[in-house]
């Protein structure tokens, strides 16, 4: 894998950020992983959204934090986990997340940052960041070949002026 590959974008709104969310579940298949990592309004909840939409789900994503893991369906599950009120990778660990990690479905992770190092290596990273009240960064890290790919999609899709 070759290291480095990463892309940088910026949202400026949150029809912005659903809209490359919706590009990421028309583009996910089963056992993908995405990580989500950035503060409080970073635009987590919203990429996810838009996810949960690209995979047809009907219902619309909400912030799972006081379930931990919510489940919408469409063309594959996608499991939506919030780390946010865990404390300590040990915690996370305890919660048995390697079903999801390794099923059917599609998970997409809120406060990735806080467990790290028990997930799969190949995974899609994504950073995000507040620049302003109407303006988002978003840098997407691909690990693994999978991902490399997806990314590649993502950027042509920019390139053609769809994305």
């Amino acid at each position: 894998m070759a290291q480095g590959i990463f892309l940088d974008l910026v949202s400026r709104s949150p029809r912005e950020t659903q809209h490359l969310g919706s590009y990421l579940g028309e583009l996910a298949q089963a056992g993908d992983i995405f990580l989500l990592r950035g503060g409080l309004g970073t635009g987590k909840t919203c990429l996810v959204q838009g996810m949960a939409q690209g995979l047809g789900s009907a219902e619309p994503a909400r912030s799972p934090s006081f379930v931990l893991v919510h489940c919408y369906e469409g063309r594959l599950p996608l499991y939506h986990i919030d780390l946010y009120r865990l404390e300590c990778v040990e915690e996370v660990v305890e919660l048995g997340l390697e079903d999801y990690f390794y099923g059917k479905g599609v998970c997409v992770v809120e406060w990735a940052e806080r467990a790290l190092s028990i997930f799969p290596p190949e995974h899609m990273l994504i950073s995000l960041a507040y620049l302003s009240p109407r303006r988002r960064s978003l840098r997407m890290e691909p690990k693994g070949k999978r991902y490399e790919e997806m990314l590649e999609q993502v950027r042509y899709q920019i390139a053609a002026g769809r994305g």
